[in-house]
């Protein structure tokens, strides 16, 4: 198994540079928002490891929000984000864009401070401007961007040539029905036309730490018990206190922001998110927030990491970052299905898990005991997913038209073709993916 990891590269934007950058942004793509695989800055569709990736221009557009709480704006300037997720390690990749997009990376970096085409080490650089998330969410780890193309065609070989001999073999001779398809299988394996390849070994390495961090925080929370006891009723005081004291900011989002967002939205079955917050000021909200980050993360690597966050099946990926002194939040998502339905999923599935999180951030619904309210007020709860929602300037997918359930569905397809079934029930029930 080869594992996925992230890059996020982070840079402010030269005084007077953003629209220049935009408009250079924007020659990458194919339609509005959505990179051309072959654009000559960053040909995305010659990296085979790469998932998804986009560029985003972070402005922090509700600054002002940091008044309700009696404190001056954080002074925040343009940034370029640059960020993806691949199979492999982090390091390997950037090395590879270095090496195949070098030139088209240093024209967009030219735009940010700190990087000169003549002098900086573009690998280097990108190393020294990388940010590691606090929380990631990966679909189904290990499994990569040459698996998902290669099953998503054995699935569109294997259902077209089902259709040609059903109506010879019949479709109440299920075993019948199996073997030709089978035999089909490795006619188009010889002829080159379908490849299968075999899961990679899994690097040690990773085995090690992901083991050790598997053990290793229940150990720490565990040891940490009496402490976290002793504690619990004044959290939970306090708690109450800043739920009840905390100013509720519900504005609703201008009419020409949501046009902006919305004409980038639905031109693939999967769309992009970006949402780009302030944390609530003082300590308690920040150690509560990382905690309930350190808790999230440790879910989606060892439990919610085979197709679902929760109840939740539509998120390709999706990673929680602090920056900015962890004074900011942000949170970038893939998902399958329009944002409208992304949100509801998440208000009707998940809610207590995003009051969690984002009950320490400014701007969000208030809610009760950290888990309750929130989320739930519908209404609130989507006025401010939109206001601190940002577009991305380009954005791409390595797979365009295929959902998570597609992946999954053309996985338990290949799994059908390589694991005999033994009897006449589970055959049709592997027929019928097909």
């Amino acid at each position: 198994m080869k594992p996925q990891s992230t890059f996020l590269i982070i840079a402010v934007v030269r005084e007077g540079q953003l629209d220049n950058l935009r408009k250079l942004l924007s020659t990458m793509n194919k339609t509005v928002g959505h990179a051309d695989p072959q654009n000559s800055l960053v040909p995305f569709g010659r990296f085979n490891h790469l998932h998804m990736a986009r560029f985003v221009i972070l402005e922090a557009k509700t600054a002002a929000d940091m008044k309700a709480f009696g404190l001056p704006s954080y002074e925040w300037r343009p940034s370029l984000a640059f960020l993806g997720d691949c199979d492999g390690d982090t390091d390997s990749f950037l090395a590879e864009l270095e090496k195949y997009a070098g030139l088209g990376l240093e024209k967009i970096f030219s735009f940010c401070e700190d990087f000169t085409e003549e002098t900086t080490n573009l690998l280097e650089w990108m190393k020294n401007k990388h940010i590691r998330p606090s929380a990631n969410y990966i679909n189904w780890i290990g499994r990569t961007v040459k698996q998902v193309h290669e099953e998503a065609a054995l699935h569109r070989s294997l259902s077209a040539y089902l259709k040609k001999i059903v109506a010879d073999v019949g479709r109440g001779n299920p075993r019948a029905l199996r073997q030709k398809l089978l035999s089909h299988i490795e006619v188009e394996k010889h002829a080159g036309r379908i490849t299968l390849t075999p899961p990679s070994t899994t690097p040690i390495c990773w085995r090690i730490r992901n083991l050790l961090h598997k053990i290793g925080i229940p150990l720490i929370l565990l040891l940490l018990l009496p402490i976290i006891l002793l504690g619990a009723p004044f959290f939970f005081w306090r708690l109450r206190m800043l739920e009840r004291s905390d100013p509720e900011i519900m504005i609703r989002p201008e009419r020409r922001h949501i046009q902006e967002l919305s004409v980038l939205e639905d031109h693939d079955v999967s769309n992009q998110f970006n949402v780009f917050g302030h944390v609530k000021p003082g300590l308690f909200r920040l150690y509560t927030l990382k905690f309930s980050l350190l808790l999230l993360n440790y879910s989606a690597r060892h439990i919610y990491n085979c197709g679902y966050l929760t109840r939740v099946r539509t998120i390709h990926f999706a990673r929680w970052v602090l920056i900015d002194n962890n004074r900011r939040i942000i949170f970038i998502s893939n998902y399958d299905g329009s944002q409208e339905s992304y949100m509801d999923d998440f208000i009707n599935k998940v809610a207590w898990g995003l009051n969690l999180v984002f009950s320490n951030s400014v701007g969000y619904p208030s809610t009760r005991w950290l888990i309750k309210d929130g989320a739930r007020q519908e209404q609130k709860y989507k006025y401010t997913l939109r206001r601190h929602q940002l577009r991305s300037e380009v954005w791409y997918k390595a797979y365009p038209g295929l959902t998570a359930y597609d992946l999954s569905l053309n996985s338990r397809i290949r799994q059908g073709a390589e694991v005999r079934q033994s009897s006449d029930a589970e055959i049709r029930q592997w027929l019928s993916l097909i």
